[in-house]
């Protein structure tokens, strides 16, 4: 396993460059193919969300794939590479598989233990399926991220320790309107932070929510979820006149509320999740408006103090053990081919000579022919059997492709040869015996 990621987040860059390199729809498409087109990459998978675009590779290359996904990064957003590979961080290998799970467990996220990363992540597995740019390395890998970043928040209080970005989002909404209990409220899209949105709205007791998205069926179904109304998005600017509070988080990429369709001087919260932003900035100059983006959100750290809790401590400690245990498979599983060679290595040299034993003793029949038959299997298989065994736990250590290269190099084995390969199911029972 060559696993790569390349990277850059609310950790390491502002919001302002951050929203430059998001992608989304067929732009997430575009740069998906694009690297997994890219020679020296086998596997790719692109997860991309409101604070972090990520692409994770299988590679044969390491300073050839960096190389490239930073080019390709750059390509697709329009930011320099010299200015873009400053805010850009690099795993490799097991600090990857470490990178990767503590994402999955929320451990990375802007608003530690929100869950929607989770979602995220498998919109992203998903893609990446549809697209054929995955093989048995990053699937497996990102299905058991998956895995650990559900044990998280199921092993821990890490849901309660860590708020959404829209629950941080409204508290720092109730410092400006006071209680929300009985405010109308607009919520601009339809998809999973939409409806996040739309419903934590109704559980703080918003009386009136009202719901925008280009595709209105959309916007239909999710009002109905909250007991809201739908509008058609060309209605956006009547119905901005008559809110107190609006949370936006399409990622359409261009801006959908600007200065001109906020006219009203009355008192509005605007909370901006998306990135591109759908807001534009110069609102916050308009009187009586307030505009909250994700870097205002940053700025708050409202979710950071969840991060000195003991659902952290604890999350981290899950997330160690899953990487511990996910790395030592992953060595195991590296030696397989080898020792499958050397079994049917084996049994190519117990047949060679079984032949040569009934031409020379033709008289060696029935019953005592299968006797001897067995016999030297069952010897064959006890010499093979503990080394086998051995060079498996060995191969679990970080040192593990040594112990697989040298018993390769002592038997002359190649484990690619598809008589050994095709051996793989009944020899790996035999050795786990």
């Amino acid at each position: 396993m060559s696993v790569l990621a390349v990277g850059v987040s609310h950790q390491t860059a502002p919001v302002a460059l951050l929203e430059r390199v998001s992608v989304a729809g067929d732009a997430l498409v575009k740069l998906l193919r694009d690297v997994h087109h890219d020679e020296c990459v086998a596997e790719a998978l692109v997860v991309s969300s409101c604070n972090r675009v990520e692409v994770y590779a299988d590679v044969d290359r390491f300073h050839g794939a960096v190389t490239a996904v930073t080019e390709l990064l750059s390509a697709h957003s329009g930011v320099p590479v010299e200015r873009l590979a400053p805010h850009l961080y690099v795993h490799y290998e097991d600090r990857a598989v470490q990178h990767l799970f503590s994402v999955a467990g929320g451990m990375e996220s802007m608003v530690v233990g929100e869950g929607q990363i989770l979602g995220q992540v498998r919109q992203a597995l998903r893609l990446a399926q549809e697209q054929g740019t995955l093989g048995s390395t990053l699937n497996e890998l990102f299905q058991q991220a998956l895995r650990v970043g559900k044990r998280v928040h199921t092993d821990t209080d890490i849901d309660r320790a860590g708020a959404s970005l829209v629950g941080v989002g409204l508290t720092l909404a109730e410092r400006v309107l006071g209680p929300l209990a009985g405010r109308r409220a607009l919520v601009v899209g339809a998809g999973s932070m939409s409806a996040l949105s739309a419903a934590t709205l109704a559980r703080a007791g918003v009386s009136d929510i009202v719901v925008a998205n280009r595709t209105f069926e959309r916007a239909v179904r999710l009002a109905e979820t909250v007991g809201g109304r739908a509008v058609e998005f060309d209605a956006l600017g009547t119905e901005l006149a008559g809110v107190d509070l609006v949370i936006s988080c399409t990622g359409a990429g261009t801006v959908l509320i600007t200065p001109e369709m906020l006219t009203s001087g009355r008192q509005v919260f605007l909370l901006d999740l998306a990135l591109p932003h759908d807001i534009d900035p110069v609102v916050r100059a308009l009187p009586g408006v307030t505009l909250v983006d994700l870097e205002a959100i940053q700025e708050s750290g409202l979710g950071e103090s969840a991060a000195r809790t003991e659902a952290i401590t604890d999350a981290r400690r899950i997330v160690t053990d899953e990487v511990a245990g996910y790395l030592d498979g992953a060595r195991s599983a590296r030696v397989t081919p080898t020792v499958v060679a050397l079994r049917a290595k084996a049994a190519e040299v117990l047949d060679a000579e079984l032949g040569r034993l009934i031409s020379r003793v033709p008289e060696l029949e029935g019953r005592a022919r299968d006797e001897v038959t067995q016999t030297l299997r069952r010897v064959v298989d006890k010499l093979l059997h503990e080394p086998t065994v051995r060079v498996k736990q060995l191969a679990a250590s970080a040192s593990g492709d040594h112990y697989a290269e040298a018993l390769r190099e002592l038997f002359d084995l190649d484990p690619k040869v598809p008589e050994a390969v095709s051996h793989t199911q009944p020899i790996e029972t035999e050795v786990e015996r």
